[in-house]
């Protein structure tokens, strides 16, 4: 009679194959993720694919340059009321 003894993998041999197992499947989830999101990116973005820069507007500088102390309260309103379109009163106006 033929026994076909000593053909299983032993303990080191299971470990063997179940840390390839999921090392295989790590890198194949890897592969698709990257590939999504390289597919899924819109065309025209750059290398970097950030939205643009903040700017903020007229009316929050004038109100930074104010927290600064780069000018005082009156000016701050008037400037403020010329932005706002209600043009405000000038007093170096002769």
């Amino acid at each position: 009679m033929m026994f076909w003894y000593g053909h299983d993998p032993g303990g080191w041999g299971w470990l063997g194959m179940s840390i390839g197992m999921i090392l295989f499947w790590a890198a194949l989830i890897t592969v698709g993720v990257l590939l999504f999101r390289a597919l899924s990116r819109p065309s025209g973005t750059g290398a970097t694919g950030h939205r643009p820069p903040y700017r903020p507007g007229p009316e929050q500088l004038l109100a930074e340059r104010f927290a600064r102390g780069e000018i005082d309260e009156d000016e701050y309103h008037r400037r403020l009321d010329v932005l706002r379109g209600s043009g405000g009163t000038r007093l170096d106006k002769a």
